[in-house]
């Protein structure tokens, strides 16, 4: 029998909009940690700092290590009025990739200024709403001077520090959104858990927005994911398959280690571009655990979570039953006070 095909309006819920975290913890491991287990439903609360109870010697933790941009640049047009611009990734021939507002005033070749003086022209349409743009100088060096951090829209309190939303980890500049599993780990967990024979080894997936783009259309299956690059180093992938040979766990840092770990199993290709679209049912190849934040209502991010509960549970679970389970979850962190999105709370699903 066919499955049928899954309908975008059943990946809502409700979310009071004081659960959506303003402010990232005090300390970035004092967040709380739901942990869930896929094959019972069974659930646990904890902190963040206490991730090694459910981790062994031997387990791999995957990491994304792509670094955020200040990626939000604010700039005035020739006429006076101001234009904002998030870059998004690099494009064809020196130019970039950038959402561009509001991008219907802006004609193709027009000259915009920062407030520093950089000029960046504003080049061709290109699909879903992105302009191409060319800088007038180095394109990181004129982010490091003019930029902003680029949080997302569901945040209004912009007071936090620019590195706390940036991993301690980050390395290759290039993401316009944070991997934001890993904004829980700290240089002191991550020691801890490397004492206790838990590794880790760094992939990299340069964020796109796409991560905050609601589902579009009636189906699942009629959404479409932005491309986004990836790399990993042969090191990952030796530890990867030492971990596999050895019978150990390996442990997803985020929705953005899944997809570089599923694309490359899949394509075989250790970088290159990645529209991977995980939905329900979905065969894990590479990924036995994940950490993972509350991800919003109706996007490609709750319905790989989604997947890899169905992926989890006894054998002819249906992709309801695994949406139940994982709703099942947020409704008991709702509850109990979990804060959502970004800056808020994690999971561990095991």
């Amino acid at each position: 029998m066919t499955a049928p095909r899954l309908r975008v309006d059943d990946f809502e819920y409700d979310l009071p909009e004081s659960a959506i975290a303003q402010a990232p913890a005090e300390q970035r491991d004092a967040s709380r940690l739901l942990v869930l287990e896929r094959s019972s439903g069974r659930i646990e609360h904890a902190h963040f700092r206490e991730l090694g109870r459910w981790l062994s010697s031997g387990d791999l933790l995957v990491l994304n290590d792509s670094r955020v941009m200040p990626a939000r640049l604010r700039a005035r047009r020739v006429t006076g009025g101001t234009v904002e611009l998030v870059v998004l990734r690099q494009g064809d021939r020196g130019t970039w990739e950038a959402l561009v507002r509001p991008s219907r005033k802006v004609a193709v070749g027009e000259m915009v200024t920062t407030a520093d003086g950089h000029r960046i022209e504003v080049g061709d349409r290109l699909p879903e709403g992105v302009r191409a743009i060319r800088f007038d100088g180095d394109p990181h060096a004129v982010m490091a001077a003019a930029g902003e951090m680029p949080l997302p829209p569901y945040i209004r309190d912009r007071s936090a520090p620019a590195d706390r939303y940036q991993t301690v980890y980050a390395e290759p500049l290039g993401s316009a959104a944070a991997p934001t599993a890993g904004l829980h780990f700290t240089p002191e967990l991550l020691t801890a858990l490397t004492a206790a024979g838990v590794e880790h080894a760094s992939v990299t997936l340069h964020v796109g927005l796409d991560t905050f783009r609601p589902l579009e259309g009636e189906f699942v299956d009629e959404h479409h994911i932005h491309r986004e690059w990836y790399e990993v180093p042969e090191a990952t992938r030796d530890a990867i398959d030492g971990s596999r040979e050895a019978g150990r766990r390996v442990v997803a840092v985020g929705t953005t280690s899944v997809r570089v770990l599923e694309t490359a199993a899949g394509t075989g290709a250790p970088s290159g571009w990645s529209d991977l679209y995980v939905t329900p049912p979905h065969r894990f190849n590479r990924v036995d655990a994940l950490i993972t934040n509350f991800h919003l209502p109706r996007s490609s991010l709750l319905l790989l979570a989604t997947a890899f509960v169905q992926a989890g549970m006894p054998e002819g679970a249906t992709a309801y039953e695994s949406r139940d389970v994982l709703l099942g979850a947020y409704r008991e962190a709702l509850g109990s006070g979990y804060r959502f999105f970004s800056f808020g709370d994690a999971m561990l699903i095991l």
